[in-house]
């Protein structure tokens, strides 16, 4: 296992402790402490929260990099890299929805568009056709991740790039939906 895919595999392994951290935080009354700094007040669960999703989100960055530039792309890395980064957002998505801080509609839909494209991905895979990730499909992670930062922050304007999310991410579906309608034609 090269670094990349382990930087991938840490990203996967910091979620649990992403969503417990939030959950223990959100459910029991620990680490409810408000810290205020300059004319901000901070819950300190979320900043806590937002620093392990920092190092999370900075291990995508980190992994695609080093994989081009040290020429360590794999299969296995185009498969589990996607799968880290879905496993990371959409979990903060969910934890979000459920307390009402962001519209379940939005995350329905883009957690949906992710199952519709693992299935297309997984067909073409059994068809020998291994699919990275669109470009689309990285601004997607991008707006959401960027989402995830402004709400965690309470910056105003993570609604907008919500929907941005949810309209990236749709068109990315629609993309990998085209890219592979043959493969999936073709198995029916």
């Amino acid at each position: 296992m090269n670094l990349p895919n382990k930087l991938s595999v840490m990203r996967i392994l910091l979620v649990p402790l992403i969503v417990i951290l939030y959950l223990l935080a959100k459910h029991t009354g620990v680490l409810q402490q408000q810290i205020a700094f300059a004319s901000f007040t901070f819950d300190l669960c979320d900043l806590l929260v937002l620093v392990l999703f920092a190092v999370a989100s900075f291990t995508d960055f980190l992994d695609g990099y080093i994989a081009r530039r040290d020429s360590l792309v794999t299969s296995f890395g185009k498969f589990i890299d996607p799968i880290a980064d879905k496993l990371l957002v959409d979990s903060l998505l969910i934890l979000f929805a459920a307390d009402q801080r962001v519209s379940a509609a939005a995350v329905i839909l883009m957690i949906a568009r992710d199952i519709i494209v693992d299935g297309l991905r997984m067909n073409a895979a059994s068809a020998g056709k291994v699919v990275a990730a669109g470009y689309a499909g990285k601004v997607k992670t991008v707006l959401q991740m960027f989402m995830i930062i402004f709400e965690l922050l309470g910056i105003p304007g993570a609604d907008i790039l919500l929907w941005a999310a949810v309209a990236a991410s749709l068109y990315s579906g629609v993309r990998y939906f085209i890219q592979l309608k043959d493969i999936v034609l073709e198995t029916m």
